[in-house]
């Protein structure tokens, strides 16, 4: 990661913590706002980001980021003008270590802390029962662990899923607040509710749930009482909420097509603090501008010039007494989309320029709009992260292990984690006089293969290249070529710079996601598919019963562009470009059909089930104007362990100037 600058300058942000009821406490819920108490005044407005806890190569239960990367981390987060980190469960000891020492090195800009405790596993789900006594007694103990944590006093053993250590660092001075549970499944919850149909109102010393809520909202409130009573000893008071999503928000959304996505309401205004907890409770919620469906057909909304902030203005309306806080929303720079959102705002198909200014508008609205905070998803792109679309396409058990463009959910963060497992380059022709090509090399890494031509003279004006990875294959030539039949084919334009990649009807991964008509499809020669992926399938609008088509995104339309980070016209997306006669080009391993590239793995469907076969490498076919050069095979070694260089994504001074604007620095 490049050398960040020192913090920028502004009015300090130094705790200055009050005295409420003999609590202390560093910030407060004061009727909408969320008041953050520093030394230069009252902070009303909190631009945060969401830390995970995995870098390339793991999974969440291993312990991977480093000290020295959680130290470089909190610097560029508060370069970024982030003020406060937000994490899911209690990290490793070194993360409060490091927090700590950066605070108290930058006393008048430190990095406050959002502490997140979720659900142990998902027994819950299972058991569709909140009220299990072991789904209980596990979050109840993570509970009391994270506050001993966050006050450098807990020492536990490993255990499967569980990070264990000594954590020794005191970080409560700058401990805003809590978020307590997962984005709860509705129908496991709604299941719950029946089952705990007679489960007791809360009336607890710190916290209590109203008459009208549910047995899931009484289950939490009961939580939440008991995280206050463990704080409450220490002498402490920190805003508690729990987590929400948009498919559990407490509105009713008629014109939603999937029942689940409103099925289950939970409301914040049901569970309250009571006068020994001064510190007070908001709403929070994980939404982002793209799902559900109902952002993009409730009436309402439609209506608004921006119906993502006016939903989410519905939310801070519904909940008038207390703070509305955005705990996570983004748009992922990322070459493969799940679904289309209002203004363009897709889950996907954006350049890392295009969406750090689209969060970054986000993160402005949001404070116009009178909520309390907004938390960006995420810190650091997580290559285990997977999607809907994508996930029945890849070998699951090493997804950490390679990073797919195509796959949304990594690329949300502000911090790229780019593959650096570079193979040194493969010589596949150098022939002077060769034609279409006199020279071409090769290279692989954990995303791509990459390749670099040297065109002949008069170079052609169009030119496929054909990819090779499992040459048993049989079918249909490539079109233009007598003979070969490789499985997948980037087909490039060069005069007008346009390209197009087609996969194998037989390796086509869309038949591993249900059955999409011809007609929802893409153009393609006989034999062939567009690379394509599924962003919605068919579904109807209960509220008027009307029919909504399959969408579908042309994930293998190439862009031409340079992919150069240090270049001012860098498009994060492209795949190809040509620069006088030399022609790079990288291809997504997916779009080759590999579902492990760090085992050879190719995908395979089978009867709407992936099989994979192992590749012995993949041969490379030039072709133009009836011209075919056969060359390869490209190999590499099988990995398990995978490389990344960190680098802050372009265009993220776009969200740092509004993260600076929305605070005043």
């Amino acid at each position: 990661m490049r050398d960040i600058p020192s913090p920028p300058s502004g009015t300090p942000w130094r705790p200055a913590p009050v005295d409420a009821n003999g609590l202390s406490m560093v910030s407060n819920a004061d009727g909408q706002r969320f008041v953050l108490h520093t030394t230069a005044g009252d902070r009303t407005f909190l631009p945060g980001v969401d830390l995970g806890n995995t870098t390339p190569g793991h999974v969440p239960a291993d312990v991977s980021i480093s000290a020295a990367q959680y130290r470089a981390w909190f610097a560029a987060m508060t370069w970024l003008g982030i003020r406060v980190v937000r994490i899911y469960d209690i990290h490793p000891p070194a993360f409060y270590q490091q927090l700590a020492a950066y605070n108290q090195a930058n006393p008048d800009r430190p990095l406050y802390v959002m502490q997140g405790v979720s659900l142990v596993g998902d027994a819950y789900v299972k058991k569709g029962n909140l009220y299990d006594q072991q789904v209980t007694d596990a979050f109840r103990q993570e509970l009391k662990d994270a506050t001993q944590a966050v006050s450098g006093q807990l020492n536990r053993t490993t255990l499967p899923g569980r990070i264990g250590g000594e954590w020794t660092a005191d970080v409560t001075p700058w401990l805003a607040g809590w978020l307590i549970g997962s984005e709860l499944d509705p129908a496991a919850a709604a299941a719950s509710d029946r089952k705990n149909a007679d489960a007791k109102a809360i009336t607890g010393k710190y916290f209590r749930s109203t008459s009208d809520a549910t047995p899931t909202e009484r289950w939490l409130a009961n939580r939440m009482n008991d995280l206050a009573g463990y704080e409450a000893k220490k002498g402490l008071s920190q805003p508690i909420a729990f987590v929400n999503w948009a498919t559990t928000d407490p509105l009713r959304h008629p014109e939603e097509p999937l029942r689940q996505e409103d099925l289950l309401q939970l409301d914040a205004n049901h569970v309250l603090p009571t006068a020994n907890w001064p510190a007070g409770t908001f709403a929070s919620y994980h939404a982002y501008p793209y799902y559900p469906d109902f952002l993009r057909l409730e009436p309402a909304l439609q209506a608004q010039a921006d119906p993502y902030l006016a939903y989410l203005e519905s939310l801070r309306k519904h909940h008038g007494s207390m703070p509305t806080m955005i705990t996570e929303f983004g748009v992922p720079s990322s070459i493969g989309s799940a679904h289309l959102g209002p203004l363009g705002r897709n889950q996907g198909d954006h350049s890392e320029v295009e969406a750090t200014k689209m969060t970054a508008e986000l993160l402005r609205g949001m404070q116009t709009r009178g909520l309390a905070g907004g938390f960006l998803f995420e810190w650091v792109d997580e290559w285990f992260r997977y999607t809907w679309n994508t996930v029945a396409h890849q070998v699951p058990n090493r997804r950490q292990l390679w990073r797919d463009p195509l796959t949304n959910e990594q690329g949300f963060g502000l911090l790229a984690m780019d593959a650096a497992r570079k193979t040194d380059p493969i010589s596949l022709i150098d022939a002077e006089g060769g034609w279409p090509a006199e020279k071409v090399t090769a290279q692989t890494d954990e995303s791509y293969l990459h390749l670099e031509v040297k065109l002949g003279d008069s170079p052609p004006g169009s030119m496929m290249i054909g990819l090779d990875p499992l040459p048993g294959l049989t079918g249909t030539p490539m079109a233009g070529s007598a003979d070969r039949r490789p499985d997948a084919i980037f087909a490039l334009n060069l005069v007008s710079h346009t390209g197009q990649a087609y996969v194998r009807q037989q390796l086509d991964p869309l038949q591993l996601d249900g059955d999409i008509p011809d007609a929802a499809r893409g153009p393609a020669p006989d034999g062939w598919r567009a690379y394509e992926l599924l962003t919605n399938r068919a579904r109807t609008v209960p509220s008027t019963g009307a029919k909504l088509p399959i969408e579908m995104q042309n994930a293998g339309l190439l862009r031409h562009g340079v992919w150069n980070t240090d270049d001012p016209d860098v498009d994060s997306r492209a795949l190809w470009h040509l620069d006088g006669d030399n022609l790079s080009v990288r291809v997504p391993w997916a779009m080759i059909g590999f579902a492990d590239p760090s085992t050879h793995a190719v995908g395979v469907p089978k009867a709407g089930k992936l099989t994979t076969q192992r590749s012995p490498g993949v041969s490379v076919t030039l072709s133009a104007s009836g011209t075919d050069q056969v060359l390869g095979p490209v190999t590499w070694d099988d990995w398990n362990q995978p490389a990344a260089t960190e680098r802050i994504k372009q265009g993220a001074e776009q969200f740092r100037d509004a993260a600076l604007a929305v605070t005043n620095g």
